[in-house]
């Protein structure tokens, strides 16, 4: 199977991700989009990220493109940086993803890149490229500074009395999520640092993870605990019990906090956003390039996330401290920062409580069948009587469907099961949302046996 390209990027399996894919969708990048004639190449820990960086650095400057190497670094940091210097960029991460899959992220001069861009930069494989003056290379070294300096500006002092657990593990963004706390003047706990990748899926945490941060929280006395994914664009925040916080319920609070009139956010989304009394909420498809477009529809004090915890800034906010700039891209530690600041001086789960009650939870099946996930997605889609079938298993009626992203089935008793293929890995997913924490957990543990079995009576 050839690498996929969509989701903002090219991703797929380390050994499938060879100099000429690689360079071929550099060059088509360069020819299609408005780079300013500079790129910035970042990259994640993964062992293979060094390696398809150097592949991108040499086709970029056979492009004619001058290079700014970045090193590792989060992704945000490195838009960031790039937006700040009118450039193009890359970033080397393969995200929550297993250690043998890798990608590429794009972003133009004017930020990530949208729909459009990703059909023009495919048009533009395969063309003749043009023979130019090979550009030159220069080394960054202040994209972490200046990261840190964003968060630490806006939030200083807000964490004075805290005693927060880092759950390091091999993400890019540690080292400064570290700084950025400790700058916020929380007192740190580095817990979990590993210098083999480890896939974390801010969006799925694993039960083995869910119950790791419980002790580590009971061993510490921790006020909470705070992590994120792999390049460090998907927050992950564990109350003082070690209870993980949804990502989109994250997200409710910080829009909230820094006065957002309009939010966007997935249809997977928590629904209680409806409840919160914003100006005007709109959904849209599962991607951050949905989410943006839909916020430049927007305009005006407007903040997108997505129920992996990413969160979008679309305008210049006011934070405890100072002003914080806009950053359409996918953030981990606004919404980490946020949360905790606005939970003040009380616990984080009381914070938490005061949302509406409505819970979600997510997880995919993985190490199955493609064509039989997708299969079963298109005649869940087409079929009421298929649907029916599926609720039936989960003691259910439908009540509602909405075809917007995957199947959001809603059901008579108030819960929603939506089944949707990932965009960028071979993965189904299942997200759940109910009227409580236990009825969430196991409509999502039936949810998930239900779908197994019919893709296996689809595969057979």
């Amino acid at each position: 199977m050839a690498p996929r390209f969509g989701t903002s990027g090219l991703r797929g399996l380390v050994v499938e991700l060879t100099e000429d894919v690689v360079t071929a969708h550099v060059q088509a990048f360069a020819a299609s989009c408005d780079l300013a004639g500079a790129l910035w190449i970042g990259e994640d820990l993964r062992p293979s990220s060094p390696s398809i960086a150097a592949m991108v650095e040499a086709a970029a400057l056979d492009a004619g493109l001058d290079v700014v190497r970045a090193g590792a670094v989060p992704t945000p940091a490195l838009a960031l940086g790039a937006y700040a210097a009118h450039a193009g960029a890359i970033m080397i991460t393969g995200s929550h993803i297993p250690a043998d899959r890798n990608g590429l992220k794009f972003y133009t001069s004017h930020g990530e890149i949208s729909k459009a861009d990703e059909m023009q930069i495919t048009a533009a494989l395969g063309q003749a490229v043009p023979v130019v003056p090979r550009g030159t290379v220069q080394q960054n070294e202040g994209v972490g500074a200046a990261y840190i300096t964003r968060y630490v500006t806006a939030y200083a002092g807000t964490l004075t009395g805290r005693r927060i657990g880092l759950y390091a593990h091999s993400s890019v963004g540690r080292d400064l999520l570290m700084a950025i706390l400790q700058g916020c003047g929380a007192e740190v706990i580095e817990l979990g640092r590993s210098e083999t990748f480890i896939p974390v899926d801010t969006e799925a945490v694993s039960d083995e993870t869910r119950e790791m941060l419980k002790a580590w929280s009971h061993a510490h006395d921790l006020d909470a605990i705070v992590s994120t994914d792999g390049d460090a664009d998907r927050p992950l925040l564990a109350d003082e019990t070690g209870q993980v916080v949804p990502g989109d319920v994250l997200g409710q609070i910080t829009s909230h906090a820094l006065g957002a009139e309009t939010v966007v956010t997935p249809i997977s989304s928590n629904s209680a956003v409806m409840e919160k009394g914003f100006a005007q909420v709109m959904r849209t498809r599962i991607g951050s390039p949905y989410v943006i477009a839909a916020m430049e529809q927007a305009g005006g004090k407007v903040c997108g996330y997505e129920a992996n915890g990413g969160f979008l800034l679309g305008f210049a906010a006011e934070g405890p401290r100072g002003r914080i700039a806009p950053l359409v891209t996918r953030d981990a530690v606004l919404p980490i920062l946020a949360v905790l600041a606005a939970a003040g001086t009380g616990p984080v789960s009381a914070r938490v409580a005061e949302e509406p009650a409505r819970f979600t939870a997510a997880d995919r099946l993985q190490d199955l069948p493609e064509e039989a996930m997708r299969a079963l997605v298109a005649e869940l889609g087409a079929d009421v009587s298929a649907r029916a079938a599926f609720l039936a298993h989960l003691g259910a009626t439908e009540a509602g469907c909405d075809l917007t992203d995957g199947v959001r089935m809603r059901t008579r008793d108030g819960r929603v099961f939506h089944v949707r293929p990932s965009g960028n890995a071979p993965e189904l997913r299942l997200y759940v949302e109910a009227g409580g924490r236990e009825e969430v957990a196991q409509a999502l543990d039936c949810g998930l046996a239900v779908l197994r079995e019919r893709v296996g009576q689809l595969t057979i």
